[in-house]
């Protein structure tokens, strides 16, 4: 499989010797099984990265939750898993953006499958556009989905890793755009930001519980967000699908570098050549970041409230 083959060339590099936090890990076992007996909850796992993360644990021996929004398209993730990788996952709805269900959905889990080992926070949304052709709806339904719906899987899982006690793993997907400002996605990237600031807070406090916590922060990512953005003033899907389908990462790569965060209990995982570039730069130049983000593209704004 071209998921196990890349996922391969990753997995194997831990050093012999090095403490790795977590209980659970020193189990861990060799070769396709590296996750084997881990129970992994991918959230936004119908498509893109969640899909490609869900198949490469399951690849390597996890049981896997594929949950989703589209209900069907989690149950075609969790079919394919089963009949193509012969592993074993489960299907569930849910919007991440509501409490309601993401409590009834990790309680469910709990019970019919256990406490997980690893949680991958990854459903995200994006809105396109500038900061004066946002509306307060707009706002509101990026913030619910792209930091909300990551809150409520660390409160509700983490909280269960921890009464647990044997460890574990979180990880929150954030983006280039956490570091990297422009001027086309303003709520986006704060959505993102805040991802990344939520990890560093969160694995403070969990490190001495033994549960990791690892904010994956892709650049350009070949997946469908581009064509489900919302695009509010000037309508640049065409020119962004054709973008992300042009820089030709695929999500794989990206599941692969989750693999390995886990595997090494990374904090911070800049995806990718541009994403490690805005990662450097914001650190030792955010003046310069500040002056590029000027040149992000998009139309003048026009100066109007919604």
């Amino acid at each position: 499989m071209v998921v196990a083959g890349v996922i391969g060339r990753f997995v194997g590099h831990g050093k012999a010797g090095v403490p790795v936090r977590g209980r659970w890990r020193a189990r861990a076992g060799k070769g396709s099984e590296v996750f084997g007996d881990r129970l992994v909850v991918v959230t936004g796992a119908g498509s893109g990265i969640g899909r490609a993360t869900a198949r490469a644990f399951a690849a390597h021996g996890a049981e896997v939750v594929c949950a989703d929004i589209d209900g069907a398209a989690a149950e075609r993730v969790a079919g394919a898993i089963a009949g193509e990788l012969g592993g074993t996952a489960h299907a569930a709805e849910v919007d991440v953006a509501n409490i309601d269900q993401m409590e009834d959905f990790a309680r469910n889990i709990i019970v019919q499958y256990g406490v997980p080992h690893i949680v991958v926070n990854n459903a995200g949304i994006a809105v396109a556009g500038s900061f004066f052709d946002h509306s307060v709806d707009d706002w509101r339904r990026v913030l619910d989905v792209n930091l909300w719906g990551v809150i409520h899987g660390c409160r509700l899982f983490g909280a269960a890793m921890v009464e647990r006690g044997e460890g574990g793993h979180i990880v929150n997907i954030a983006s280039l755009a956490a570091f990297a400002p422009t001027r086309l996605l303003p709520a986006y990237s704060t959505s993102k930001a805040a991802v990344k600031m939520l990890s560093d807070c969160l694995g403070a406090e969990l490190a001495g519980h033994g549960i990791g916590v690892t904010a994956v922060c892709p650049g350009f990512v070949s997946t469908p967000i581009a064509g489900n953005a919302t695009y509010v003033g000037a309508d640049l899907r065409e020119e962004a699908v054709r973008g992300l389908a042009r820089r030709g990462y695929p999500a794989e790569r990206v599941a692969a570098h989750i693999l390995r965060a886990v595997h090494r209990n990374q904090a911070v995982v800049p995806v990718n050549a541009e994403a490690k570039i805005g990662y450097t730069l914001s650190r030792i130049s955010p003046g310069l970041m500040r002056r590029l983000a000027r040149w992000s593209g998009g139309t003048r704004n026009q100066q109007k409230f919604r």
